[in-house]
Formats: C-alpha cells, structure tokens, sequence
C-alpha cells in the first residue's frame, strides 16, 4: 500500500528541502542542528504523555571501555500510579547512536509506565562520535543491572524486568539481552524490539528500496555508523550487528515493529525470524503505509498511533503476568 494519506505531506515537505550544508559544521552543531529539527517535526507531532505518579533522574557509575574513562550516566525512570513492587522496563531511546535524549521521548516513557502498569527506567547513554562502540551496548548492560540491584528502593520487582526502544535503541535492547544471556546476567522476561537497527553492513533489501525518500536515509544511516563504530570492521561483531550472533536460543521473548517504508524493515524482520528459528516466542509485526519513527506522530495518525502503543502495552502486561 501507499504511505499513509495523512503521512505524505510530511513526506513531501521534508522531501523539498534543499540538502543541509554540513561543511565545516562540529559534530556539536550537526547535533544541535538535528534535535532542534527533531523538536520541530517529529516530538512536535506527538501527543503528551499521561500522568505519573512521579518522574526522577538517578546518576548510575558506568565503566570504562579501552580509550575511554569510567564516568556516570543519567536514568530517569518514571513510576506509575499504584502500589507496588511494579515490574520494570529498561528503555534505551533512538537517534542514530549519535542523538537523542531521555526528555525527547518523555511522552513514550510515560504512556508505557502508565499502560503496563510498570517502572520505565530510561537510559542517557554515551553517545557517538565521542563514545564509540562499544560504550552505548556497555552503558545499557550497566543500566540493566543498575535497575536489578537497586530494585528495591525503584519499588521494582526485580523478576519481572522487560527491556526495548526504537530505532538505534531497538539495537541496543537487542544487543543488551544477548549481553544479559552471555553473562548469565539480570534475567529479562521480554524484548521490544522497534524499528530495529540489527545488522549495520547495510546489506538488506529494504535499504536500498526505501532509502530515499522516506525522511530516515541510506546515506543518513551510513553517517551513523561512521559516528558509531571507530573499526568499521566491527559493523560484522554481535554486539554492534544483533544479527550476526551465532545463536539465539535462551533470549527472552520478543515483539519485532517494523515498517513498511523504512529502511531499516527488512533487518528488523529477519532478525525476528532469525528469533522463532532459534526457539524464542516472538511476534513480527509489519506496519503498512508507515515509516521510520512515524508511529510516533499521533497527532497526525491519531487511530495508529493508538494502537501501535496498545500493542507494545499489551505485549509488556502478558510477559509481566506470564513471568
């Protein structure tokens, strides 16, 4: 099917804009250049999040990787109405590995603590270029375990920990629960998974059929993996590519978005059936007329948007009751 009708003036609009001059511009400014477009666009489009019985910033200790010195890293985890122990729900946001903030995905956080009935912790990574791979994947795994160990004052049940995120994030979620499974770390009851990044080569169909045109581009992509990886070569390790980890078995069930009009689709899906061939319960899920990150703008796409978050809601309270 086409883009969505109330999708394509977006579309249009981003589509005849000239081509930024980036020349001579920091990675600082590039970045700033980006959210602020992001502000205007995309976060703009979306509708406030619900109330919650309370939003706090926490400074977690994070290692230090070779080149790079240990330091601290801001999660801001919001709790629900209600009496706990709730369960809990590690999100790791989107933006290339090089952009985006707890803040810009406030409005999702609170929907799914207030939806799922669960502690959202979200994560403020180390972001590329400054840090490369593999500091991000680290920071989470750190997150992951922070969120476990410190379940008790967070009023978290420490056996119903679920973990996602979108985009670069959805990568991340995926790369920290075969972290978890490796290190026999925090069990994690369930993955979403949306709109995944999972193999950085660049090598599946999708990329070449929807990259361009649909605001999230080839060349774009491909900027974010320079920022991200300093060794190009290591676009083909597990923890960078979920894709290309040799087994796995023993991950925690999954929910896979993805869209029709993203480039990242065809990743996304094959890593979801790389999943059932592998034994792990997970559902793909295919949203048409969509693309990259527009299952956010429920001020455009309001009925979607529904129940797109309805999904993932739905998806956290099984696995939390299943447990």
């Amino acid at each position: 099917m086409p883009v969505d009708p109330r999708l394509q003036p977006i579309v249009d609009l981003m589509n005849a804009q000239p081509p930024a001059d980036d020349k001579g511009l920091s990675v600082e400014e590039l970045r700033a250049r980006a959210h602020a477009g992001m502000e205007l666009s995309f976060l703009a489009m979306g509708e406030p999040g619900p109330d919650v019985a309370s939003i706090v910033e926490h400074r977690v200790p994070v290692g230090g990787t070779e080149g790079v010195e240990a330091g601290e890293i801001t999660v801001r985890v919001y709790t629900p109405f209600g009496d706990g122990p709730f369960p809990g729900h590690l999100y790791l946001h989107g933006g290339g590995f090089w952009l985006g903030a707890p803040s810009h995905f406030d409005n999702l956080c609170q929907a799914t603590a207030d939806g799922a009935g669960c502690v959202v912790a979200s994560v403020d990574y180390r972001l590329a270029p400054e840090f490369t791979f593999p500091v991000a994947p680290e920071d989470g795994y750190t997150a992951l375990r922070w969120f476990v160990d410190h379940a008790g004052e967070l009023n978290v049940d420490p056996d119903r920990v679920s973990i996602g995120g979108g985009s670069a994030g959805g990568n991340l979620s995926a790369v920290v629960s075969l972290m978890a499974r490796d290190r026999n770390g925090p069990p994690i009851v369930f993955q979403v998974l949306e709109i995944p990044a999972t193999d950085l080569t660049g090598s599946h169909p999708s990329v070449e059929e929807n990259g361009e045109g649909y605001l999230l581009t080839k060349d774009g992509m491909q900027q974010c993996v320079d920022y991200y990886l300093a060794d190009p070569g290591d676009a083909k390790h597990p923890y960078a590519s979920p894709m290309f980890a040799d087994d796995l078995s023993g991950l925690p069930p999954a929910l896979v978005m993805t869209a029709e009009f993203d480039p990242l689709r065809d990743e996304g899906e094959a890593y979801g059936r790389r999943l059932q061939e592998a034994g792990v319960p997970t559902v793909i899920r295919r949203w048409d007329g969509q693309f990259h990150g527009s299952q956010s703008m429920s001020k455009i796409i309001p009925d979607t948007a529904a129940e797109y978050r309805d999904m993932v809601v739905a998806a956290l309270r099984e696995a939390y009751r299943t447990a």
